[in-house]
């Protein structure tokens, strides 16, 4: 009987896989003297332009103005030469409908607070996309007088109205009485989109055409989610550009783009999205995405900074750009309404063949279930369907174990024989595996088919609209993690968290068992090589740190995946596998002349060339 020794290999081979892990995991973090960089190179560019627009820009300081001292306002006015022709008021008009409530100032005639009225954040507060300054939207343009102006700091001529049952909201910032330049929007009944044009009249020989217009719009992300660096995981800067194709910001570190025909930009704040999309794209664009997360805190209330930069042409000496704002749920459903527009690629279903799966199956799937299920229920529901879909596979990835277990005293018999040749032993094993009919990589087969079924879910969880805040059991909020313990503020576990999660510790329980099942009774040992069931049963332990921070929704679908396996592997196993039967069709298998195939030909040429190499 062969001695069981702990090999000093498998802790080795352990360490560098979690090393790498790990590596992988944090390789793009900024390190503390690269934020410092970072926030130094910003200072030194806004300091630049700053000095740059010191010509006739209109100060910050002119949004304190006071309308009623009339001397600052006379001043005010001056500086904006022929814009200062309209009348200044901090008035704020409100656009709201079932769904969506829009503030919109006279001040830049931009929208200062945009608030989801049917959805709260984790402490109950109403979801606010804008509110209190976090964003701003102007154009930057240059006027025949040598002035530089931004339409944030013009004031503008409010008039409210309505068309077949819309909302139309006209904001005018006059140079005379038909000369102007107008911001429209306008609202329909129960709708997250707001079509938005901007347009001027009579301007031509006020507004420069020797000098570029600049779109400029700013956001922070408010925080909505109990952990906000799990909220920044899915929080990034999306867009579409050049013939449709969707590309993505950084989500974990600072990053800027320049990028051509823009058709839309999202702002994604998680489960909430901010998006501006044109009728006909930006010809260029600036995009940059900053991280404000450095890490978990309980009271910080930003994500990350968003910023654009769009170029606007003038069309005959005007203006005349058609757009559309979307304030609402980043939800599969609501967003395939605007088709026309392609908003639903905004939604992070993920690449390529998982991101299909997780687009055209499981969400469709899953919302067919939860129209007659709890959704904690369709969860199970789901697991159940998709793992009985997969039970032939299992059947043939068990039936593959159990020969494996049958001839185990032959390879154990051979692995004495050539004990001092290992070339030899591995060429008489294969050969062996070649009589009887086994695959000793058939077992990987069900690994190799559900790697894109769980990266889909690994997506699908997190990010689906309609796991937000649905409770099962203990947790809360099945598209994050669920906490049974939570450790006193400031205490925390480096790679785990400052919290327990109990769906991640029964997942990894299952786990566990399965891979005793599966890879504890047959996974051989090679020599020189490090003890892979040492590092397997390793796996259920690290994959408890893995999932203690991701959606419970996806550890409870781990959890009933692998019981449900177990299940139907005892299944099999007892009532369905007789191991009688596979060792007389195994000996069957062996008097039966085996044909190579090329790929078998050439490899035992190499084995014989390699074992003729070695003699001489």
């Amino acid at each position: 009987m062969e001695e069981k020794k702990f090999d000093v290999n498998s802790i080795i081979g352990f360490v560098l896989i979690f090393g790498i892990l790990i590596f992988m995991f944090y390789q793009n973090q900024p390190t503390p003297e690269e934020l410092a960089a970072e926030k130094a190179k910003q200072e030194q560019v806004e300091a630049a332009k700053a000095a740059e627009n010191t010509t006739e820009t209109v100060s910050t300081e002119v949004q304190q103005l006071d309308l009623k001292d009339s001397t600052a306002v006379a001043t005010y006015q001056g500086k904006l030469g022929a814009f200062g022709f309209t009348k200044p008021s901090n008035d704020i008009t409100t656009l709201e409908n079932e769904v969506l409530l829009l503030k919109i100032s006279n001040k830049g005639g931009q929208i200062v607070e945009a608030k989801m009225k049917n959805y709260v954040t984790y402490d109950s507060v109403p979801v606010y996309l804008v509110k209190d300054g976090n964003a701003s939207f102007g154009l930057d343009f240059s006027t025949t007088d040598n002035r530089v102006l931004n339409t944030k700091d013009l004031y503008f001529e409010p008039t409210l109205s309505k068309a077949n049952g819309n909302q139309i909201l006209s904001l005018k910032a006059k140079t005379a009485n038909n000369q102007y330049l107008e911001y429209r929007y306008e609202m329909k009944p129960n709708e997250y989109l707001v079509d938005f044009q901007i347009k001027t009249k009579g301007l031509d020989n006020v507004i420069s055409s020797n000098k570029p217009i600049e779109l400029d719009w700013a956001l922070k992300g408010i925080r909505h989610s109990k952990s906000i660096e799990y909220e920044n995981r899915y929080t990034r800067l999306t867009y579409n550009h050049e013939d449709d194709k969707i590309s993505k910001l950084s989500e974990g570190s600072d990053d800027e783009e320049t990028e051509e025909d823009i058709k839309w930009i999202s702002y994604r704040q998680h489960f909430f999205s901010s998006i501006l999309a044109a009728d006909e794209p930006f010809k260029s664009g600036e995009l940059a995405s900053v991280n404000l997360v450095e890490e978990e805190s309980r009271t910080f209330g930003f994500t990350k900074a968003y910023s654009s930069k769009l170029p606007i042409e003038l069309e005959g000496g005007e203006i005349a750009k058609d757009l559309h704002w979307y304030f609402g749920p980043t939800d599969v459903e609501v967003l395939s309404k605007y088709e026309d527009l392609g908003l639903e690629d905004s939604i992070p279903f993920g690449w390529g063949i998982f991101g299909w799966i997780n687009r055209y199956v499981f969400t469709p799937f899953y919302s067919l279930i939860s129209t007659y299920f709890p959704y904690g229920i369709a969860i199970v529901i789901m697991t159940i369907l998709v793992r009985l879909a997969m039970s032939p596979v299992t059947y043939k990835s068990y039936l593959s174990q159990a020969k494996m277990k049958v001839l185990k005293p032959e390879i154990t018999e051979l692995g004495e024989k050539y004990k001092d040749n290992a070339m030899k032993k591995q060429q008489e094993t294969m050969k062996l595996y070649g009589k009887a009919g086994v695959s000793p990589m058939s077992g990987c087969i069900p690994a190799v088919i559900q790697m894109p079924i769980f990266y889909a879910l690994f997506m699908f969880f997190p990010t689906s609209f309609a796991l937000r805040q649905k409770s099962f059991l203990w947790a809360d909020d099945l598209s994050s993690f669920d906490t049974i313990y939570q450790f006193p503020e400031g205490f925390s576990i480096p790679f785990y968290g400052d919290h327990v999660s109990l769906f991640p510790i029964l997942a990894s329980i299952a786990i566990f068992f399965y891979m005793m099942m599966t890879t504890g009774q047959n996974m051989p040992t090679q020599p020189g090589m490090p003890n892979m069931k040492f590092i397997m049963y390793l796996m259920p332990f690290m994959m408890l740190f893995f999932f203690n921070n991701y959606a419970s929704g996806l550890s409870l679908y781990y959890f009933v995946s692998n019981m449900i396996t177990i299940g139907i592997m005892l299944v099999i196993k007892n009532f369905i596998i007789d191991n009688d039967k596979i060792h007389a069709q195994i000996q069957e298998n062996k008097k039966k002349p085996k044909k190579e195939n090329k790929f078998q030909k050439k490899m035992r040429e190499m084995m014989e060339q390699a074992e003729a190499q070695k003699k001489k």
